[in-house]
C-alpha cells in the first residue's frame, strides 16, 4: 500500500513538473520574440534572459534547462520564437546563435547558484552576474567570427549596448523570482 501511495505522489510531482516545464518554455516563447533591433548592431534587446532567470527560479536548473533546451528546440525547428518573431537554424547558426547557446550556460550557472545557495540573494544575483558573462563570452565570440570583427569590436556591438537593461532584468528577476517561487511551492503543498 505505502509503495503505491508513494507512486501516485511522484507520478504527480512528475506531471506538475512536467507541466510547470511547458508553462515556461510558452513564457519564454512569449518572452523571446518581444524585441527591439538596434541600428549599429545585429543583436536585439530581447528578454528571453529575463524568462530564463524565471525559470530557474521556478523550475531550478533541471527543469529551467529542460525547459531553455526545448524552446531552442522549436526555434531550431522553425517556430518563430527568436527575436523578432523569427525561428529556424539559419538563426541559430547566425551572428546571434552564438548569445542563443549561450543561454544555456546562463541557465546552468544561475542554476547551479541557486541550488547551491539557496534563498540567497546575493548568490542568486551572481550567478545571474556569471551566467550573463558566460553567455556574453560564448555570444561575442560567435558574433566576432560571423562578422569578421575583432572581439573588442564584436563587445562593442554585441555586449556592452545591454548591460544596463541586462543589470535591470536581474534587478528585477530577484524581486519577482523568489515571490514566483514561493507562490509555486505553496501551490505544490
Amino acid at each position: 500500500m505505502k509503495e503505491s501511495v508513494s507512486a501516485i505522489q511522484k507520478t504527480k510531482t512528475n506531471t506538475r513538473q512536467m507541466a510547470l516545464i511547458g508553462l515556461m518554455t510558452a513564457v519564454t516563447c512569449i518572452l523571446g520574440p518581444i524585441s527591439i533591433p538596434l541600428p549599429f548592431s545585429p543583436v536585439p534587446i530581447t528578454l528571453t534572459n529575463f524568462a530564463i532567470f524565471l525559470s530557474v527560479y521556478i523550475l531550478g536548473v533541471k527543469g529551467g534547462l529542460i525547459s531553455l533546451l526545448i524552446y531552442l528546440a522549436l526555434g531550431t525547428a522553425g517556430l518563430p520564437v527568436f527575436s523578432s518573431f523569427s525561428g529556424g537554424l539559419a538563426k541559430l547558426a547566425g551572428p546571434t546563435g552564438g548569445y542563443l547557446i549561450g543561454f544555456i550556460f546562463l541557465a546552468l550557472i544561475h542554476g547551479i547558484f541557486m541550488k547551491r545557495f539557496e534563498s540567497n540573494k546575493t548568490a542568486a544575483a551572481a550567478g545571474m552576474i556569471l551566467g550573463m558573462a558566460v553567455c556574453y563570452a560564448f555570444g561575442t565570440a560567435w558574433l566576432s567570427r560571423q562578422m569578421s570583427l575583432s572581439f573588442a569590436a564584436a563587445l562593442g556591438i554585441g555586449v556592452l549596448p545591454y548591460l544596463a537593461g541586462d543589470a535591470v532584468k536581474i534587478i528585477a528577476a530577484l524581486i519577482i523570482g523568489p515571490k514566483l517561487q514561493s507562490a509555486v511551492k505553496r501551490a505544490q503543498s
